[in-house]
């Protein structure tokens, strides 16, 4: 799916954001998702090309009319120190039909978009709407449906360290699946060859983050 992904977007709101792609693609996501409970579909999910499922067997959808995918994320604080700060993203979406969700939450980031007149930061609808959604309303989550920040990643590689172990203690299910960042070798913070190593592990080690709390 290329550039007709954005074939739903408005265009006063693909002009809007011509130059935050990310934007239009949390938004077009919305339309293609409501494009297939509309074709008669009884569920529908988004997966974002870089979200990683090694644990296919103990990958189970919920019985909620919708979720979202769980984000623990661990970075460096200011003073070097390790902070966890727990979201929820949307690089895994699951709705059903008839859900009570899907329909709010992209008229509310159209309207947002709308109303914005000043710079938009790339998860504006995206994990920081859902996120904030979720604080107030504590939307249905697949916890198991996680996100690797680039320090967990690395630990991933070496085998464990606190990154990880933070991680794993907040996490409240193991995670079978995983958003991997890949936004993360862009910016250098992870090389192309540890990306690889870190899916080649997954794959051939699933049990490793499954079992990561008897670290």
């Amino acid at each position: 799916m290329g550039d007709e992904l954005f074939d739903a977007v408005p265009a006063h709101l693909l002009k809007k954001t011509e130059e935050q792609r990310v934007i239009a693609t949390d938004l077009a996501r919305l339309s293609v998702l409501q494009a297939a409970l509309e074709r008669g579909y009884e569920t529908a999910i988004w997966l974002d090309a870089d979200f990683l499922i090694f644990k296919p067997a103990e990958f189970k959808l919920p019985d909620q009319g919708y979720a979202v995918g769980r984000e623990v994320w661990v970075q460096h604080d200011k003073s070097r120190k390790l902070k966890v700060y727990k979201k929820v993203h949307n690089a895994f979406l699951m709705f059903r039909k008839e859900n009570s969700f899907l329909d709010f939450y992209r008229e509310t980031a159209e309207r947002l978009l709308v109303q914005n007149s000043g710079p938009m930061p790339p998860q504006f609808i995206g994990p920081k709407l859902l996120t904030a959604l979720h604080n107030v309303a504590v939307l249905p989550v697949m916890e198991s449906a996680g996100m690797l920040s680039p320090l967990v990643i690395k630990d991933v590689l070496k085998g464990g360290g606190d990154a990880l172990s933070r991680f794993v203690v907040n996490s409240d299910q193991p995670i079978t699946a995983a958003n991997l960042c890949s936004s993360c070798c862009r910016s250098g913070e992870v090389s192309s060859q540890e990306m690889e190593h870190l899916i080649e592990r997954l794959l051939k080690e699933p049990g490793f983050i499954l079992n990561a709390r008897g670290l």
